[in-house]
């Protein structure tokens, strides 16, 4: 598959570009709203054809697919010129601003014939896979569990995070990471609540502690936030035992990771070799594509994401619970 990609921002940089050469696949074309910018990364990378604007790629860039790593308030727009353009979509978290416009962006691409697939490579690692089969298999009923993301914008009064006009906040720069893993363990909770707070006074929550509510009784804590040093962790707790982790949505390629879980009294550590989460991401994708199959990130699981992220920032905003429907 031949790879475009849309803006120079440093996870294609350091994380996408790099997971492509590693793969079967090839970059073929970047762009950038600045021509330099994309020229100097195409020349760094080796990359053969460099553009200027993101609607110059579309029109004649060689390229089957595109990833989208703007920031949240741009997916939805360029997603859908991409998909006018007839090539497919990895598109990075969160899909969309909310989960009205998640599903729309879905359908568009439907409509268009192409490929959309949210990306949350973290899913693709071998250790979360792992972790959801030993939670789905070996673990008795669950009854509590927490997932955190956290890592510091000090110094960075003007990072897109921090722009409300561009859907940011730690809720959805990181916190989706932490709902997602909730929800793969526990499932589709019922009711949500949480509280937030704006230490820069930027418009959007730079910590967001929150409750997911399950319909077992069970309850899970999501936590994340700018204003604190870097930490990425869940645990699982069941009748029966528990799992953790840590370093768990952003493990470096050349990095051993491991759980650790203890299940009857029996306490294993389990660890997994080096492994590229984005390289596995992208060979899913492209796979998932040339067979004509649906990517395991679909539209149900991106939109019922965003509906618990929707709820969380509704809870917040109000200052009490709120229920998850279907229209949420």
């Amino acid at each position: 598959m031949r790879f475009g990609i849309i803006s120079t921002a440093g996870i294609a940089q350091k994380a996408l570009i790099p997971a492509v050469e590693r793969s079967e696949h090839e970059v073929t074309a970047i762009a950038s709203r600045g021509g330099d910018r994309a020229t100097a990364v195409a020349q760094e990378r080796g990359i053969p054809n460099a553009y200027g604007s993101y609607e110059a790629l579309f029109e004649e860039a060689p390229i089957d697919a595109v990833y989208n790593p703007l920031p949240n308030g741009l997916h939805a727009k360029w997603t859908k010129r991409a998909a006018d353009a007839g090539v497919d979509i990895l598109c990075e978290k969160p899909i969309g601003v909310d989960a009205d416009e998640a599903a729309e962006m879905f359908e568009y691409c439907a409509q268009q014939d192409v490929t959309l697939m949210e990306a949350f490579m973290y899913r693709f690692h071998p250790r979360t896979e792992r972790a959801a089969q030993i939670v789905r298999e070996e673990l008795g009923d669950l009854r509590a569990g927490s997932a955190s993301f956290t890592f510091s914008l000090r110094g960075r009064p003007d990072d897109i995070r921090l722009n409300p006009d561009l859907a940011g906040g730690s809720l959805m720069d990181v916190g989706c990471y932490a709902v997602s893993a909730m929800r793969l363990f526990f499932g589709e909770p019922e009711r949500v609540y949480a509280t937030q707070a704006d230490t820069r006074d930027s418009g959007v929550d730079t910590q967001l502690t929150g409750i997911l509510e399950f319909e077992s009784g069970a309850t899970a804590r999501v936590h994340s936030g700018f204003d604190t040093q870097l930490t990425e962790s869940y645990r699982v707790d069941a009748v029966d035992g528990w799992l953790r982790a840590t370093d768990v949505f952003g493990a470096d390629p050349d990095q051993r990771v491991s759980i650790e879980y203890e299940i009857d009294g029996r306490r294993v550590t389990e660890e997994f070799e080096p492994v590229d989460p984005y390289q596995r991401e992208v060979e899913h994708f492209a796979d998932a594509v040339e067979r004509g199959e649906t990517p395991r990130i679909d539209v149900e699981e991106s939109v019922r994401n965003m509906r618990v992220i929707d709820a969380l920032a509704e809870s917040a905003a109000r200052g009490e619970p709120v229920a998850i429907t279907e229209s949420s």
